[in-house]
């Protein structure tokens, strides 16, 4: 098979690149960062294809001769100092894409999308029809979230394309934005990491990468079109979390229980000298608002339609750990 990954050199379309090249197929890798694209230039079976997602015709000629498309390219920074940006990227670049599958003749897309896009729990872990409870605390997500209406529409008029939510991700692989829980994860291994948001008590859903990937082709053999899967793992708390990570490394950090009102108004200072500077802030209000809900998750829908089957908590760190000591 001839896949085109969209976003090859970001942290899951790198993973997603070395699993598909593995077993055989070849892979269109499209790319906007000549630096970022080396390590794929080296990996036989690749395809080096540069292009934008606002450049229509680099994303016909890239889609050109696939059989399925891979949509995982994103703008998922925490933060921009234009908004539009989120949203000309995320929605319009992901229906750029599904037109130019359309034109070259490629019906199945499975198109990575964020479980953001997911209602906060309440009482129960929420599932992909959970109602959205409050409304969306970032442009990355609401961007999303529009981008996955426009999945179910072309669904509907031909399409075939499949939304898979991934919770946060962490393993082996890129230190970058999208890898931020491993980089809390070697920071914390070298003592340097010591806050708990709030009480440390909002859970959250925490999924190994390679169960990631592991969705993403069960997605492609067997989802089913306008449909969503959320591709999570293991729900926790960050107290939990924590202590789950301090006994596998044996190493305790005390950690500091930081109130949220407190951090609302460290990222209310951020987001002003962020505004003057250009310079990305470290926290956002927006994001800030998030650990005030519990972000439980259901991956029964994945279990069941795409025998969906994510490691333990403690079984992904323990792998995460070890490659950070021997590589990260």
């Amino acid at each position: 098979m001839k896949y085109l990954i969209t976003g090859a050199t970001g942290y899951i379309g790198t993973q997603l690149t070395k699993r598909l090249v593995a077993e055989g197929h070849t892979v269109h890798a499209l790319y906007r960062d000549e630096k970022k694209a080396e390590e794929l230039k080296k990996i036989p079976g690749t395809v080096m294809k540069k292009g934008d997602l606002l450049d229509k015709p680099s994303l016909h000629a890239a889609a050109t001769g696939c059989d399925a498309v891979f949509h995982v390219a994103a703008f998922a920074k925490p933060w921009d100092k234009d908004p539009k940006t989120f949203y000309e990227f995320n929605l319009d670049g992901a229906v750029n894409v599904f037109e130019a599958a359309r034109q070259a003749g490629v019906k199945r897309v499975v198109f990575t999308s964020t479980a953001g896009t997911i209602s906060p729990n309440q009482g129960k872990p929420s599932d992909e029809a959970t109602p959205r409870s409050v409304d969306y605390f970032t442009d990355y997500d609401r961007s999303k979230a529009q981008a996955e209406k426009a999945a179910v529409e072309m669904s509907g008029q031909g399409m075939d394309i499949v939304t898979v939510n991934p919770s946060r991700v962490y393993g082996p692989g890129l230190l970058s934005d999208s890898n931020g829980v491993t980089r809390m994860v070697k920071m914390y291994l070298k003592g340097k990491f010591r806050m708990l948001p709030g009480d440390g008590e909002s859970i959250g859903n925490y999924v190994f990468i390679d169960d990631v990937v592991e969705g993403h082709l069960a997605a492609m053999r067997q989802g089913r079109a306008g449909e969503r899967y959320i591709l999570g793992g293991a729900n926790a708390s960050f107290i939990g979390f924590f202590e789950t990570l301090a006994n596998l490394s044996d190493k305790q950090v005390r950690m500091l229980k930081v109130p949220l009102p407190v951090m609302k108004m460290a990222a209310h200072f951020m987001e002003i000298w962020a505004n003057l500077t250009g310079k990305p802030p470290m926290l956002t209000p927006p994001w800030a608002r998030r650990f005030n809900y519990n972000w439980e998750l259901s991956i029964e829908k994945a279990q069941r339609e795409l025998d969906y089957e994510p490691l333990r908590l403690e079984q992904g760190l323990a792998k995460t750990i070890n490659w950070l000591e021997k590589e990260g």
